[in-house]
């Protein structure tokens, strides 16, 4: 028979912070690995050792604060996988961006799957808008590597519509059972997305400059190189199009 003292979480004294991160932390381990509606308070007060009135004494929202507050947490961490700083070719500053975000994906595949395709039964308003400011945020993260203080609407459209991409990748990739590798996969992202905007460049004078500055910066053996070489040879039987 199990004693009590085996059943008994180890309280361990921590500032408020610190435990409330705990709490967080526990939350977003569970939910990385199952839905959120399998999800329970007393869930969270085993993993994180602690007392389910605890558990309450941070969140008295119940479940759903619980929830928001880790979505919230999530969504800062996605949201920072795209801050790079502006040096080097673009495709590499991309690279090493999507680099963090697959690692993340992989790493919380079921709860980024229930993050980014909705329908639980905790999710609201607020949990969408979460969402959403981890899209626009990804975004402005983009465009500001373009180097462009006004982007148009084609351009913004171009970016915004590349973010949708790379979420459907991730969720595709999950469904996928991992497949491709990830660094495949990653280079499949950036390629598409100097095709895209090449695409928006023949219609945009502004993504024509874009596409024109994120090409100087590029060598023979980078992303595009790579891309213009597998591409080349595809479409060279088209001359008859020009």
């Amino acid at each position: 028979m199990t004693s009590p003292a085996a059943t008994t979480p180890a309280y361990r004294r921590l500032s408020v912070e610190a435990r409330r991160r705990q709490l967080l932390d526990s939350a977003l381990t569970l939910f990385a690995h199952r839905a959120p509606e399998e999800v329970n308070l007393d869930d969270v007060a085993e993993a994180a050792g602690v007392s389910r009135p605890l558990v309450y004494r941070y969140f008295p929202g119940g479940k759903q604060q619980l929830y928001e507050a880790a979505l919230r947490s999530a969504a800062d961490d996605l949201e920072q996988c795209f801050a790079e700083p502006p040096e080097g070719p673009l495709t590499r500053r991309l690279s090493r961006a999507l680099d963090r975000y697959l690692a993340f994906v992989d790493q919380h595949d079921t709860g980024f799957s229930a993050l980014l395709q909705g329908g639980s039964v905790v999710e609201t308003s607020r949990t969408s808008a979460i969402v959403d400011g981890v899209r626009r945020a990804a975004a402005e993260h983009i465009l500001s590597h373009l180097g462009v203080p006004d982007p148009g609407p084609r351009l913004r459209m171009t970016v915004r519509m590349w973010i949708t991409a790379v979420e459907a990748a991730s969720l595709i990739w999950l469904d996928e059972e991992k497949q491709p590798p990830l660094d495949e996969l990653r280079d499949m992202l950036v390629e598409q997305f100097m095709a895209v905007l090449v695409a928006t460049a023949g219609r945009d004078p502004q993504t024509a400059e874009v596409v024109r500055w994120a090409l100087t910066l590029e060598t023979p053996d980078g992303p595009v190189g790579t891309l213009a070489r597998h591409v080349l040879p595809v479409v060279a039987d088209a001359a008859h199009l020009l």
